[in-house]
């Protein structure tokens, strides 16, 4: 008896090829002589099953099975299947950056608490809580990476806040972009957070200002306001260059001031002469060499690109211990209690660039939030929060704010959600008063101002006022009575 099999396959005219071959005992197949195109015939377990309709039935199952997967999937973060926002909060709890990075967690802190105590994030109408897991980056590179890493793929975080160190947060980078994982950092400034083309840098979102920007923004202020008193101290002309010394964290952090420093400079001709630029490693604490050769090089002002922990004893010894009495320019991050109270009296006529400060505010739109905001920390820490913490309370705000508009916790929609955030100003005033990303780099525009600190007897510490731009301003910058210009 012949049979006929394979009778899927086709020839020309779609019709079926008639292949006889000889029947062998024991096949389970039976196929009677009839046109190709139909089916055979499978015996299994004495039934006499249709094979095509067999195969027909798996293919439908495993169709489904992938449907209902991908079903699963995208439903993973939506209302229903979401009963916390968790939100991995990387600050350097340890190290050299634990003084600046405390302030983040504890402000990130803050902010949760002030929102779940109105129901948490609003996802399509379901009030759902923030859980906080914090990833100590212990201000090294590797401790970083292993933050990141555990927040990530351990704790599944749904969105990152924070990062302080670029040096550190720079490390770990190519960790959010390999799971693409939305990342509001708040503290790193250097522009390769989000310049940076060596990887998909898509998925961070940069809410600070960067080093371009308030390094810039500093250099104006010695220019405009600076030298113009030092050149009336030593009834100067306009033409006598001002001599200005730089003093940097070896890191992507300080390089990025030095680099905005004198790219300023040169852009806009200005009529600065940098006499000194000196380096340090981070985490140092005797500074005497490098300020020794800046005091030979007879400098009008120094400007610092150092960590709190860095900047008050490199101020201290310079005045106490080098005899540079000079004006010290620091950086937003030094807008910290805790430099405050180490410099104490040596901190008197130090200019402070910031935009949040635990001891003042801009008269305006952001005084009254940012003064309820610092009286939420102080009550529940016994302290004030510095300008860090600030950009970190305002970057859990920010991430609720995207989940909640995304309608989800899924990872491209909340990032698409940032891209397209506007939202008012929280505490820092922001360009425009609102809360955006631009669109090449993800950066959102601060308002800066430059303060100048007085000594306090009463207190021992210093505390600051605005002295600048004009229309925030407290009153005027001055020279203190102790204050040595360089050479006429």
């Amino acid at each position: 008896m012949a049979g006929l099999v394979d009778a899927r396959r086709t020839g020309p005219g779609g019709r079926g090829l008639q292949v006889p071959v000889p029947e062998e005992k024991g096949n389970d197949y039976i196929c009677r002589p009839r046109t190709l195109s139909l089916p055979c015939y499978r015996i299994a377990n004495g039934v006499l099953m249709n094979t095509y309709m067999k195969g027909m039935i798996l293919v439908v199952a495993v169709v489904l099975a992938a449907i209902l997967v991908s079903g699963c999937a995208q439903q993973a973060g939506s209302p229903a299947n979401v009963s916390e926002v968790k939100i991995g909060v990387i600050a350097s709890l340890t190290g050299p950056a634990s003084n600046v990075g405390t302030s983040m967690w504890q402000s990130a802190q803050v902010a949760a608490d002030e929102i779940n105590a109105k129901g948490g994030v609003n996802i399509n109408g379901k009030m759902v809580p923030i859980k906080l897991i914090v990833g100590d980056d212990e201000s090294t590179q590797q401790g970083g990476q292993t933050a990141a890493t555990q927040l990530i793929t351990g704790d599944n975080v749904d969105i990152l806040v924070g990062g302080y160190s670029s040096a550190v947060t720079s490390s770990y980078e190519q960790t959010v972009a390999q799971y693409k994982i939305p990342y509001i950092v708040t503290g790193a400034s250097s522009p390769i957070i989000t310049h940076r083309t060596d990887i998909d840098t898509s998925y961070i979102f940069h809410h600070c200002p960067t080093t371009d920007t308030y390094g810039q923004y500093t250099t104006t202020f010695i220019d405009q306001v600076v030298r113009p008193a030092v050149d009336q101290q030593l009834n100067a002309s306009a033409s006598r260059p001002f001599r200005l010394a730089l003093i940097y964290q070896d890191t992507a952090f300080g390089k990025g001031v030095q680099s905005a420093v004198n790219a300023t400079i040169t852009k806009n001709n200005l009529n600065i002469q940098l006499v000194s630029q000196q380096s340090f490693k981070m985490g140092e604490s005797d500074f005497r060499t490098p300020l020794t050769a800046i005091k030979a090089a007879n400098p009008d002002a120094v400007y610092l690109a150092a960590f709190p922990n860095e900047g008050a004893p490199l101020i201290t010894q310079a005045r106490r211990d080098i005899g540079l009495n000079t004006i010290f320019l620091n950086v937003e991050n030094n807008d910290n209690a805790q430099f405050y109270k180490d410099l104490g009296q040596y901190g008197g006529g130090a200019i402070i660039e910031s935009r949040f400060s635990p001891y003042t505010a801009p008269a305006g739109a952001v005084a009254d939030a940012q003064n309820a905001f610092k009286n939420s920390y102080y009550a529940k820490f016994g302290t004030y929060p510095d300008m860090m913490g600030a950009s970190t309370y305002e970057g859990v705000y920010i991430a609720a704010k995207a989940i909640g508009n995304a309608g989800t916790t899924d990872k491209a929609t909340v990032r698409q959600a940032l891209v397209s955030l506007s939202m008012p100003q929280i505490i820092e005033a922001m360009k425009g008063g609102t809360i955006s990303f631009s669109s090449d780099y993800r950066e959102s525009q601060f308002d800066l101002w430059m303060e100048q600190l007085a000594f306090n007897s009463t207190i021992g510490e210093p505390r600051p006022t605005i002295v600048w731009p004009d229309n925030l301003k407290v009153t005027g910058f001055t020279l203190p009575a102790w204050y040595t210009p360089g050479s006429a």
